[in-house]
């Protein structure tokens, strides 16, 4: 049958598909809106499929606190191209995806996935996007924070941090949140204290430290001594309450904090960035 401009317009209306794989997704389905509608939401499966083994380095980072900053959430949407990220069409979409994980109090990516909006889940979004654009579409990092108080920090579009305080919840308390964030951010950290390191990474640290001990001759004895300061060096550069304070080398981000509050201090956070 043949296939109007109009009938074309009011599909490109709804899916936001572009005119020609509305017209031929209308002439696949004799007309119908519907089928035409299903046809383009698989053709979008199809993409995503196909796309599933490229790298999705850009994107945009998203992030919301509670009124009472007892929740934080932070995820990423990544794509394949930075010109992607800074379409309307993509912000739209994660901003979207925000609102939906804040209204289900998402506790993990896939959950965001099956939230809904707009009648249709999250993941089905996803996919007409990545079938619309061409590129892969994915949300690849996710967090639901939950503490006394919780401290927000984006830097620009491509970094966010939530910071779970303990011990205080003024104004001060705030400002030090951010600046631990900021610290966060810039020096990533793999833990909030040596507790919170995986103990094959520990273990790791010292079979380094004991080959370059005995490497360098010496003796066998005083090898495992030597490599308790390389695990110690180690705690001290990639967990955050050990972690010299940027803003002032001469204390660490323990007594900066404390500083400010008496036992003021991080329970948990987490960093999502693009690319970095």
């Amino acid at each position: 049958m043949a296939i109007t401009a109009k009938q074309v317009n009011e599909l490109r209306q709804i899916t936001g598909a572009g005119m020609m794989d509305c017209k031929k997704a209308l002439v696949e389905a004799d007309g119908d809106i519907e089928k035409a509608i299903d046809l383009l939401r698989k053709k979008g499966q199809k993409v995503a499929a196909k796309r599933a083994d490229r790298e999705a380095s850009e994107g945009n980072v998203y992030s919301y606190v509670s009124d009472d900053a007892t929740i934080g959430i932070a995820y990423s949407l990544n794509c394949e191209t930075e010109p992607v990220s800074k379409t309307e069409e993509f912000k739209v979409l994660g901003d979207n995806i925000l609102k939906a994980a804040i209204e289900n109090q998402s506790e993990s990516k896939e959950q965001v996935l099956d939230a809904e909006f707009d009648g249709k889940k999250v993941s089905e979004h996803i996919i007409e996007l990545s079938g619309k654009i061409g590129e892969k579409i994915e949300i690849s990092d996710y967090a639901l924070v939950k503490g006394e108080k919780v401290v927000s920090y984006l830097h620009g579009s491509s970094i966010v941090v939530l910071v779970n305080l303990a011990g205080g919840a003024s104004d001060e308390v705030e400002a030090a949140g951010k600046n631990v964030a900021m610290q966060i951010a810039a020096m990533k950290p793999l833990a909030v204290d040596k507790d919170g390191i995986d103990p094959a990474t520990v273990e790791r640290e010292k079979q380094v430290g004991i080959d370059k001990a005995r490497e360098e001759g010496k003796p066998e004895h005083i090898l495992d001594k030597i490599a308790q300061g390389y695990v110690q060096k180690f705690f001290k550069e990639n967990t955050l309450l050990s972690q010299q304070y940027v803003k002032e080398p001469k204390q660490t981000v323990a007594q900066y904090l404390d500083s400010v509050v008496k036992g003021l201090t991080v329970k948990s956070f987490s960093r999502i960035g693009i690319g970095r």
